[in-house]
């Protein structure tokens, strides 16, 4: 009668004959598999028995090239102060802050992606979806439209008269008025010309205060007049395609992104000089992903050449002293479980399996960094996915500074001196004695000391020379590394 076993019976029946005597070429032969394969499944079987031969993941124990934690809790502490940023901005802060390692742009969105800060089911154009089309210098052309959505306290909605330059971005014309009629968007343009001087062409859609194309009386209206009488060619958008003033459609977004993004004024001299400031640094100091991270103040300086740009002078800010605040800690116990890890505000974070049932206290500062201490030793630090609002009341009112660290006195771990005479504890070598090869000790730190002991009795004491951050790893596998069966 024939019986199917199963993979794991396989692999125990292949183990067995094995250690009854059988080569391993041999049984490699009979099972189909390579004889590296029978040697894994002896020294998995002789540390973790029978559960050893489960399949296990092939995901690798570190990834050298993962991004660190600091960067990635800088990244979104970016981000979740600038919602607007995407990747290609948050990195350009990231390298204006010098910092050793700045993730590529993909990394910063899988980042975002993790802490749930961009949808990944938001399908991301390619580069090579977007047709660039700008002319070649500044002052060619111009894109005017008008934008609404200022409100004022008085429930009073204003609207902004929007000039862009088509090359360099440069904002000419931010008018705020309350009705967007003829005279209000004509005097805009004038103050625009009257400051920057008189483009080559004006791009507008077909709004009744820019042209009479598609109104009940034709003829000449007064924007048209204007252009006419300074020379500039007057440009319409086909009907319905708002993607033709692209630009200045996309500078619209930025300003109710970055500007009126829930905000209300008092009055209209308070928005238009809150406004004005704005257009300031957005010209001079803001840099314009469109235009290769840099101002438009730069653009439109470096190409404008027929007409002057405009006299842009940098108000000198007196340099305030900078006192840093002393930083806050919280610290929170845990226990960690079976899989290694402890549970925050409903977020897991990794810890280790080797400390599986032992007490740990988690600290988090306000950079958004969490450590995970164990008996004062940082054995992880990861970045904060949970919001700061969010977290427990708990932690603010049992808030304590931190301490000088105690002297870390390990439990003894069981070593073979080696036929050198000395014993490995946390990748150092101790010397014990050429008598003692071959026989095993007991290596416990108390203090800055290694003690070493064979039989209760203390053999030698040598000052702790290894990598303190290494020690749990000593104190991970008691026994020692399991030896090979030869």
């Amino acid at each position: 009668m024939l019986v199917e076993l199963g993979l794991m019976e396989q692999r125990h029946k292949a183990v067995l004959e094995v250690l009854g005597g059988l080569p391993v070429v041999e049984v490699a032969r009979r099972y189909g598999v390579a004889r590296q394969t029978v040697h894994e499944w002896m020294r998995r079987y002789a540390t973790f028995g029978f559960a050893g031969l489960f399949d296990r993941s092939c995901r690798p124990a570190t990834c050298p090239h993962q991004m660190r934690p600091e960067v990635e809790a800088r990244i979104v502490a970016l981000r979740r102060a600038h919602s607007g940023w995407g990747p290609h901005m948050l990195r350009y802060q990231l390298e204006k802050e010098q910092l050793d390692f700045v993730p590529s742009r993909s990394s910063i969105y899988r980042c975002l992606c993790r802490h749930g800060l961009i949808d990944p089911q938001k399908r991301r154009r390619r580069r090579e979806d977007y047709q660039r089309w700008e002319r070649n210098r500044a002052m060619e052309l111009w894109q005017m439209d008008v934008m609404a959505g200022v409100k004022l306290a008085d429930t009073t909605e204003l609207k902004i008269i929007t000039g862009l330059d088509d090359h360099s971005r440069f904002c000419v014309c931010a008018l705020l008025v309350s009705r967007a009629t003829a005279r209000p968007v004509c005097e805009a343009l004038a103050q625009a010309m009257r400051r920057h001087g008189v483009p080559d062409e004006i791009l507008t859609d077909n709004g009744k205060v820019f042209t009479s194309r598609f109104g009940i009386v034709r003829g000449e209206v007064l924007f048209d007049r204007i252009c006419r009488e300074n020379g500039i060619k007057h440009r319409l958008t086909a009907p319905r395609s708002p993607t033709t003033t692209g630009k200045v459609e996309r500078f619209h977004k930025t300003i109710r992104k970055e500007f009126l993004s829930g905000r209300t004024f008092a009055s209209l001299e308070e928005a238009q000089a809150e406004l004005d400031a704005w257009v300031t640094w957005y010209n001079t100091e803001r840099p314009h992903q469109g235009i290769g991270m840099v101002p438009p103040d730069w653009r439109f300086a470096l190409a404008a050449s027929d007409a002057a740009p405009p006299v842009l002078v940098e108000l000198e800010r007196e340099a305030e002293p900078f006192l840093p605040a002393e930083p806050e800690s919280r610290r929170v116990q845990r226990i960690v479980s079976a899989n290694g890890r402890i549970r925050l505000v409903g977020f897991e974070y990794h810890v280790g399996r080797f400390l599986a049932g032992e007490l740990v206290e988690a600290e988090i500062d306000e950079d958004g960094l969490i450590g995970i201490y164990h008996r004062e030793v940082l054995v992880a630090t990861h970045a904060r996915r949970h919001l700061a609002e969010k977290e427990p009341a708990v932690w603010q009112k049992h808030r304590r500074p931190r301490q000088e660290k105690p002297k870390l006195v390990g439990r003894p771990v069981t070593r073979k001196v080696e036929p050198s005479g000395s014993v490995n504890f946390a990748g150092t070598a101790y010397r014990v004695g050429n008598g003692y090869r071959g026989q095993m000790v007991e290596v416990s730190l108390v203090g800055d000391t290694v003690q070493i002991k064979l039989e209760g009795k203390i053999v030698r004491t040598h000052e702790a020379r290894h990598d303190k951050e290494k020690e749990h790893g000593a104190f991970a596998v008691p026994g020692g590394r399991p030896r090979d069966k030869k």
